[in-house]
């Protein structure tokens, strides 16, 4: 995210709705500019663009599973295979809750004697279709707008299990490798998925780099793995690869590798 790309959606962020015109006047930008902005901005879902006005997001929630599926969906997809290859047959695996795991899940049909545990309802919706797959669901209060089970009802469901990989995602990542969410259930839940398993996966869209929310949840560097579609920031890469981090992610159209920076 280049820094007018940032201060724009702060600036919507607290001002509200906005006129294409106003934010050319306020970034001393021509108007084609500040659409090209905009409209960048929109397809990663930080801002709403509607009859010639810029409109926020809610930041008190996450945007809806609905808006978040259709935000960088090649990126996803792109993450989803290369975790997916990371996952071996007859594994025991955790998912947790989120769009890009969902995508996850999907990459997984072609694999035999899974046993999956999970609280999101889209990835066993999608691992129905998955006859070799043992799949156990949480269960507990539903959270229907984005279809999964967070809080407590997760955190004991996790708690009840071990597995040998576990597979999440988060609201956002800043500069410094710091993990944010958009409110402690969503927080409970994923620490204890990532306390019961022997393997951890991060899986992140490019997104949500650079980008901060109300929940600090844990580092980058709390993952054995990393798989994003674009490379972390040289800063960041090099914390990561000092951590002994493998940071996995698209580069020129090739899946690459750290610390080896190996071809996959």
């Amino acid at each position: 995210m280049s820094k007018r790309h940032y201060e724009i959606v702060q600036w919507v962020n607290l001002h509200g709705r906005q006129t294409i015109q106003s934010l050319a006047d306020e970034f001393k930008v021509s108007v084609q500019t500040i659409r090209a902005d905009i409209r960048a901005l929109a397809e990663q879902g930080l801002v709403l663009r509607s009859h010639g006005e810029v409109i926020p997001f809610p930041h008190r929630e996450n945007i809806s599973y609905d808006q978040r599926q259709i935000r960088n969906v090649s990126g996803k997809r792109h993450i989803a295979e290369l975790c997916a290859a990371k996952i071996t047959d007859y594994q025991s695996v955790f998912l947790g809750s989120g769009s890009t795991v969902a995508e996850v899940s999907r990459a997984l049909m072609e694999h035999k004697g899974l046993q999956i545990m999970t609280s999101n309802l889209h990835a066993a919706r999608h691992l129905c279709a998955n006859s070799d797959c043992e799949l156990t669901i949480a269960g507990g209060h539903v959270r229907k707008r984005d279809q999964d089970v967070i809080g407590g009802d997760a955190m004991r469901f996790f708690q009840r299990y071990r597995a040998e990989v576990g597979v999440v995602s988060v609201g956002s990542v800043d500069r410094q490798g710091r993990l944010y969410d958009y409110n402690d259930d969503e927080v409970m839940a994923r620490e204890a998925l990532i306390s019961h398993c022997a393997y951890r996966i991060l899986v992140i869209d490019s997104a949500k780099f650079d980008t901060e929310s109300r929940c600090v949840w844990g580092q980058m560097s709390d993952y054995h793995c990393v798989i994003a579609d674009k490379a972390p920031e040289a800063a960041l890469l090099s914390r990561l690869l000092a951590a002994g981090v493998e940071v996995v992610y698209l580069k020129q159209g090739q899946a690459l590798c750290t610390p080896n920076l190996v071809e996959a």
